[in-house]
C-alpha cells in the first residue's frame, strides 16, 4: 500500500537521487530546501528513512479525463477483460444498481463482446431500465429504447445522433457527450477526491485534463477540488474556453493552469480544411497553442496541411498520434510539434489491433522511438479512463510493446527504460521535454520507491511505490 501524505516539512534520509548518488533531502514550506550527503535533524522535524530507495519528482500524466475517470469508477464495466460475451454483458447490466434517477451507465464496451450494438440490440441485453453504454473509445454512446424515450431521441438535433434510412434514431450517439449530458437529469459533476487518491497511490502528482470544451460547472468542480485539497494534483487544462487567462486561474495559486486549446478531429466526421484552419486561427488569436486529437492517418494528414497554412507556435501538440505513417515523421519534426501518445493501449488491446488493423499499418501504431529519434518530443500518458491509468504499466508498455497475449508489437518502436521514465517526468507545460529534477527550490511533489532507480527501470511496477509526498495547498 502506498503511503500518501501532504507534508509541509520532512527530512528524507538516505534517498537515491538521479545519477545514483544517495543523499538527505529536506522539505520545508512545501519545497525542497536542502540536499546534502548528511543533514542534521531539526527539533521536531519528521524523519523518513528512505533506505536507499529512489526518490523521484512526482509523475505526470499528460493526457487523461478527470471527470470521465471519476464517472467510470461508478459505472458498470461492460467490456474486456471484465465482460467478454453477450451473456456476460446481460449479467453485468442485470446486476447493476440504477442511479437515483433510475439510469444504468455502462462503460468500456467493444464489438468483440456482442457485435455493433444499436438500440434494438441493446434492448435484448437489458430492456427494464434506461441504459446508456459507452464504447471504450469514448467516441460513441449506445442507448436502449427506455433511454431513447427519456432522452426524446426522436427529436434529437445533434449531428451525432445516428439515424437509419427512414430517419429513425438507431440509438447510437457519436461525439454527443455535451448534448447527452444536457438531456440527462441535472446532477453535480462526479466527486474527484477518489480519483486524486488513486492517482497519488501510483505516484502521479501532475495531470493534464484533455477533455475538450469544459463546461463552467466542470471548471468550477476541478478548481474547487484543487482549492480544498480533495484533488491534490496540479492540473493543466486543454479544454479551457478560448479567452481563459493563462497561468494559475480560477482559485489562485492552487487552481488549474491553462494549456493549449483542444481540437478533436473525430474519425466519425472530419472537418473541412478551411474549418480546421479557422479553429486554429481562433486559438492563435487567443494566444493559445493547439492540442489536436488525431488517431487516423487521414486526420493526421489534414492536421499537418492545416498547420502548414497557419504556421505553428511553441506548445502545439498532437494528441494520440495513434497511426503515424513513416513518411509523415519528418513533417511532424519540421513543424516543431510535440506528440502525446499512449502505448498502454498496446498492452491493453494490442491483440485486437493485430486482428483488426491492416497489417501494413501495424508499424505505424503508437510510434515512440522513431518519433524521438527524429527529434520530436514524445510524452507518455494514459488517456484514462479509455486507457489503463497505471503509469508504470504505461512505461512498461513503451519499453516492451507486448500485447495481452505476449506478442511484441513493432519492437523497433520501443523506448529505453530511462527514456520512458523521462517521458513521465516532463513538466506539464513541456510534454516530452527534459525531465524534472529534484533540486533546492523545486516544489516538493515527490515519489519514494521501495527499490533503487535501476530496479524500477528493470521492472516498472506500481508495487514499487512506497510513498507519495504532496505539498500543502
Amino acid at each position: 500500500m502506498t503511503d500518501v501524505r501532504v507534508v509541509g516539512e520532512v527530512l528524507l534520509r538516505d534517498a537515491e537521487l538521479d545519477g545514483g548518488r544517495r543523499a538527505d533531502v529536506r522539505v520545508a514550506g512545501g519545497r525542497v530546501t536542502d540536499i546534502a550527503a548528511r543533514l542534521s535533524r531539526r527539533p521536531g522535524e519528521e524523519v523518513v528513512d528512505c533506505l536507499g530507495g529512489a526518490l523521484l519528482p512526482g509523475l505526470a500524466d499528460h493526457h487523461l479525463h478527470l471527470h470521465a475517470l471519476a464517472a467510470d469508477r461508478r459505472s458498470v464495466q461492460c467490456g474486456p477483460p471484465t465482460v467478454r460475451d453477450g451473456t456476460g454483458l446481460a449479467a453485468a447490466l442485470g446486476s447493476a444498481a440504477p442511479d437515483a434517477q433510475g439510469w444504468i451507465r455502462g462503460v468500456g464496451y467493444h464489438e468483440s463482446v456482442a457485435g455493433d450494438l444499436d438500440m434494438a440490440a441493446l434492448d435484448r441485453f437489458h430492456a427494464h431500465s434506461p441504459v446508456r453504454l459507452q464504447h471504450r473509445s469514448g467516441a460513441l454512446w449506445i442507448v436502449n429504447s427506455r433511454a431513447a424515450q427519456r432522452l426524446s431521441l426522436a427529436d434529437g438535433d445533434h449531428p451525432g445522433v445516428e439515424r437509419d434510412v427512414t430517419g429513425a434514431p438507431t440509438g447510437r450517439l457519436w461525439r454527443a457527450d455535451d448534448w447527452l449530458r444536457g438531456r440527462l437529469p441535472r446532477s453535480r459533476p462526479p466527486e474527484l477526491a477518489p480519483v486524486g487518491r488513486e492517482l497519488a497511490r501510483f505516484g502521479v502528482t501532475r495531470v493534464t485534463d484533455a477533455t475538450p470544451d469544459l463546461s463552467p460547472g466542470a471548471l468550477t468542480a476541478i478548481s474547487d477540488s484543487m482549492g480544498t485539497g480533495r484533488l491534490p494534483q496540479r492540473v493543466h487544462l486543454l479544454g479551457a474556453p478560448l479567452g481563459s487567462p493563462r497561468g494559475d486561474v480560477f482559485s489562485g495559486s492552487r487552481g488549474p493552469t491553462v494549456g493549449p486549446y483542444k481540437i478533436v478531429l473525430a474519425d466519425s466526421g472530419l472537418p473541412s480544411l478551411d474549418g480546421l484552419v479557422e479553429r486554429i486561427r481562433a486559438a492563435r488569436s487567443a494566444r493559445r497553442a493547439v492540442a489536436v486529437h488525431a488517431v487516423t492517418r487521414e486526420a493526421l494528414v489534414l492536421l499537418l496541411v492545416a498547420l502548414r497554412e497557419t504556421g505553428t507556435v511553441p506548445g502545439d501538440r498532437i494528441e494520440h498520434a495513434a497511426l503515424v505513417p513513416d513518411e509523415l515523421i519528418g513533417d511532424i519534426a519540421a513543424l516543431g510539434l510535440r506528440v502525446v501518445t499512449q502505448p498502454g493501449f498496446l498492452a491493453d488491446r494490442g491483440d485486437a489491433y493485430a486482428r483488426d488493423v491492416p497489417e501494413d499499418e501495424h508499424a505505424d501504431l503508437y510510434r515512440c522511438r522513431s518519433l524521438a529519434d527524429a527529434g520530436v518530443p514524445v510524452a507518455l500518458s494514459s488517456d484514462a479512463p479509455y486507457g489503463p491509468l497505471d503509469p508504470w504499466a504505461v512505461m512498461a508498455a513503451a519499453v516492451r510493446r507486448t500485447t495481452p497475449l505476449g506478442d511484441v508489437f513493432t519492437a523497433r518502436e520501443a523506448l529505453t527504460p530511462q527514456a520512458a521514465l523521462n517521458a513521465l517526468l516532463a513538466p506539464l507545460e513541456e510534454p516530452g521535454g527534459p525531465p524534472r529534477r529534484i533540486e533546492a527550490g523545486t516544489i516538493a511533489d515527490l515519489v519514494l520507491l521501495r527499490t533503487c532507480r535501476a530496479g524500477i527501470l528493470a521492472e516498472p511496477t506500481a508495487q514499487a511505490v512506497r510513498a507519495t509526498f504532496l505539498p500543502p495547498g
